[in-house]
């Protein structure tokens, strides 16, 4: 009977891996954060651009609804296309590795040998190891270190879509809910603005946090290309009120 191919590694006290189906786990996340970065930023954006032209109230919830189905849709659409694509290229990739694996058995294993070989292990225990992973399971073996792959875990488009959709959503509705308070448009624009970047505080601090990296500089980035996308909106509604005299 084959041995079967240890998938996850055990670490070392204090060290975290992240192998396999928690690997994609975790990437799904950091996907969701950013979605909902982005309905933040682009919905809240939308309404300051319009309020900087000079639109009443009504104008600007219009503006933020319209922002967020768009954005929404748009980056379901766009985040399937492109995942599909990824998922033909990973199943092509695999074809043509079990076309290889049927044809060009002795040329793969030589091939996986010099993988290994690379890696610091020596031409005859390379050539060893080669052989008994092949043995084990050909397919996982290359998939995996040669392209790259894990031939059990291949992306989602339909997961894909549906995270980025949720995530903008729900990241889009902050602003917008702001908008709909009812105080003068002044306040509402404060009101949003300072939402927003309590929000972009907390996706920074979020994102910094699953990538292991110094979250005080990753809110203080998050902050600032928020507030500054947000003022760039304002600047441009302002310049077509001067130029229509509204």
């Amino acid at each position: 009977m084959a041995n079967k191919i240890r998938q996850s590694v055990t670490p070392h006290p204090g060290e975290q891996h992240q192998l396999g189906g928690e690997q994609s786990k975790l990437n799904w996340l950091r996907a969701g954060v950013l979605g909902a970065n982005d309905g933040i930023v682009s919905v809240a954006g939308t309404i300051i651009g319009v309020a900087g032209a000079g639109s009443n109230i009504r104008a600007l919830m219009v503006a933020g609804f319209a922002a967020l189905a768009a954005g929404a849709f748009s980056m379901a659409g766009g985040e399937y296309v492109s995942v599909s694509t990824q998922r033909d290229t990973e199943r092509a990739l695999l074809d043509k590795e079990r076309w290889e694996l049927k044809n060009c058995w002795d040329d793969e294993v030589d091939e996986l040998a010099q993988i290994y070989e690379t890696k610091g292990i020596s031409p005859a225990t390379a050539h060893t190891a080669a052989l008994e992973a092949m043995h084990t399971d050909a397919l996982y073996a290359h998939a995996t270190d040669e392209l790259g792959l894990d031939p059990n875990e291949l992306i989602n488009p339909w997961s894909a879509a549906f995270s980025s959709f949720v995530s903008f959503t729900a990241g889009g509705l902050i602003p917008l809910l702001f908008a709909l308070l009812p105080i003068p448009a002044v306040g509402t624009i404060i009101c949003i603005v300072m939402a927003a970047a309590l929000a972009l505080c907390l996706t920074g601090l979020v994102s910094a946090k699953l990538g292991g990296a110094d979250w005080h500089k990753a809110v203080v980035r998050n902050v600032c290309m928020g507030l500054g996308t947000m003022l760039f909106a304002w600047l441009v509604g302002l310049v077509f009120n001067t130029a229509t005299g509204a």
